[in-house]
């Protein structure tokens, strides 16, 4: 009997063997992952802080951080790649963002599955400061406002009949006249178009993002009143901008003579640029007097003088990214510039 059951419980044993398994193979997945922390933010820069909770099942093949101005986030956008498999890691990006611009960033991690996503983290790079000339002395002027612009004295050169001239280092941004009157601010595309009256307004409508940067935009009419910067200043005429551009050599090379050094606030190449004089010229772009629209922030900026060129334009300058010459133009009165004061003789 005990040999029956022993022969009975080999053949079970040996049946249960054959019998395929019923358990399903567990298949991989994408990692899990999850996008901790905005570690450090510059300028042009950004650290953020990942965790790998679950590989899914596969070895980790990269992982890392993705970044877009949208929400829209993927590797297909922009991103950075680190070694390493679970657990947290930090990743930088190195490539130059946009100042004072709004992005999403995520983690994500990859590996023969396909690819895992964080939650979308935003987050604003820093508003990065003009960068004035280390090696010059700065004096100062307030306006009547109280905004407080530094200034810087340029010659002395036989073209210059007084010796020196005094000029802001900085775009005006008063949104007043000297006489304590309101400049009008039109915001509006079509109303900036049609106008015949003075006006001003900051680039692309946004006062907090540009004002102590680019300073305001004044169309014609406000540049011609007379009264525009502080008492004892004036917005230059046709021929004191050309007294300072002969004393720099000429047009052809004046312009990298007045631009603000490096790529933080020009787009690329602004190679030549040295600001050896202390003027510090920025990108502020302009308005424009068909559509009332803004344009070429980061590449161009337009300065008004106040010498009119007929009964509808005034003469002023332009300076752009890629070139090191400055441009004597003259855009009608409805056009968008900036203001550079001059000082009274």
């Amino acid at each position: 009997m005990n040999n029956v059951f022993r022969v009975s419980g080999a053949i079970l044993f040996i049946f249960l063997l054959l019998i395929p398994s019923c358990k399903k193979e567990i298949k991989p997945t994408p990692p899990i992952i999850t996008t901790t922390a905005i570690i450090e933010i510059s300028h042009i820069t950004a650290t953020v802080e990942g965790d790998v909770t679950n590989d899914g099942g596969a070895p980790i093949i990269s992982r890392g951080i993705c970044w877009n101005t949208s929400d829209a986030v993927t590797i297909a956008n922009n991103k950075t790649k680190e070694s390493g498999g679970l657990g947290t890691f930090t990743s930088t990006i190195n490539e130059q963002l946009v100042v004072s611009t709004m992005y999403w960033v995520k983690a994500y991690a990859t590996n023969s599955v396909g690819t895992g996503y964080g939650n979308a983290i935003s987050f604003r790079t820093k508003f990065s400061p003009i960068i004035f000339n280390p090696n010059l002395t700065y004096g100062t002027v307030t306006d009547i406002e109280g905004n407080q612009y530094k200034t810087i004295t340029i010659g002395k050169s036989k073209t210059m009949t007084a010796g020196t001239q005094v000029w802001m280092a900085e775009n005006l941004k008063t949104t007043k006249y000297n006489d304590e009157t309101d400049i009008p601010l039109v915001t509006n595309y079509s109303e900036w178009a049609g106008l015949s009256t003075h006006a001003y307004c900051w680039s692309l409508n946004n006062e907090e993002l540009y004002k102590n940067l680019y300073g305001a935009i004044y169309n014609g009419y406000a540049a011609t009143t007379g009264k525009l910067c502080p008492i004892g200043w004036h917005v230059p005429t046709d021929d004191e901008w050309t007294t300072l551009i002969e004393y720099l050599g000429g047009s052809n090379v004046a312009g990298d003579k007045l631009k603000e050094s490096g790529t933080t606030h020009w787009s690329d190449p602004n190679t030549g640029a040295t600001n050896e004089i202390g003027f510090t010229a920025l990108p502020g772009g302009n308005r424009d007097s068909w559509s009332g629209g803004f344009s070429s922030i980061g590449f161009i900026s337009y300065w008004w003088s106040s010498s009119e060129s007929g009964t509808n334009n005034v003469w002023g300058q332009r300076i752009e990214f890629e070139y090191n010459r400055i441009d004597r133009v003259d855009p009608d009165k409805k056009y968008g510039c900036f203001v550079r004061c001059i000082k009274d003789n």
